[in-house]
Parts: C-alpha cells; structure tokens; sequence
C-alpha cells in the first residue's frame, strides 16, 4: 500500500470547517496548500464529496493533480478525469497509479478513516492560532503522532497562524 498523508487547516479547538467551508480566508495557507499537493504535477488528492462541492466550480478539478472523491453514490456525476472510489481503500488504490505523493484533503469522515490507517504517515497541519464556531472537527490521536517541524508563525487578516508537519509514531 503506498503511503499518503493528510493536508488540514484546524483551529485551536480542533474546528476545520462550518456549514461546508473554511470558516476563515488565509491566501498564505491556500498558497501552501496548493504547492504541497501540486507538487511536480503527478500527486493524487482524495476528498469526500461534500469537499468536492465545497470548491468552487471554477477551480474543480483542482489542476495539477489527479482528483479522487470518495461518495457513496456509484452515480454520483464528475468531470472527466476525476475518479470515484466508494472508500478509502478505493480511493488509494486508484491513487497508486499517481507517481507522486498522496494527500488527504477532507472532510471530516474521509480524515478519520485516513488517521486511522496504517498508510497514513504525516500530517501537514496549519494551525490557527485562534477559535471559531465551526460544525466539523479534527481531532487525531496525540499520543501516535510526534511534531516534526512547526515554522515560524504568520499573520494575515488580523489571524496568526503556522504550518506543522506531524509525522506518525513508531
């Protein structure tokens, strides 16, 4: 099974997102997001459907990057080019067929199953160093999980925030 990681913006009570979206506007941290998962152009990004539509139309498919959503709707319509799994495991299996890194991108469900496999070996986390009314929450493991790398912390919009990188454990 080829290993993959999770991309995720939490804030400081775990809260990724309210009523189907980011509950704060930070360019810096898209911008991350976008390098990370971009990559050299052959990396695979796995959402569940509720992410997929969370994206606005313009940029779906995420350019660069072999799209996977994981619905449990065998009918559920994508463009061309954009693979549907019915889990996880699915949806890593198509994976595989990307030369380059896997990445997680919610939501919640799709998070806690990947925190929860074996495969899964790094978290690139944004921590935001603040708290919002948020409805989807990510809580990982504290204990299975060591931080790596947490860079200096930046400020946009009147938030602080700073990139972590967590990697699992043993």
């Amino acid at each position: 099974m080829k290993e993959f990681a999770i991309i995720v913006a939490i804030d400081q009570q775990g809260g990724i997102g309210k009523d189907g979206d980011l509950p704060w506007k930070l360019s810096a941290d898209m911008e991350h997001f976008r390098k990370l998962t971009s990559g050299d152009g052959n990396n695979a990004v796995i959402m569940g459907r509720k992410t997929w539509d969370s994206i606005p139309v313009r940029f779906r498919p995420l350019p660069g990057r072999h799209n996977i959503v994981i619905s449990r709707q065998t009918d559920y319509p994508l463009p061309e080019g954009v693979e549907l799994a019915c889990s996880l495991e699915q949806s890593l299996e198509l994976a595989a067929k990307s030369s380059g890194d896997v990445f997680v991108i919610g939501g919640g469900a799709i998070y806690q199953a990947a925190l929860n496999h074996a495969a899964c070996l790094c978290v690139h986390m944004t921590a935001v160093h603040a708290t919002f009314d948020c409805d989807t929450f990510f809580f990982p493991n504290e204990s299975e999980w060591e931080l790596a790398e947490d860079e200096e912390v930046q400020s946009e919009n009147g938030l602080e925030f700073s990139f972590c990188r967590y990697l699992r454990r043993g």
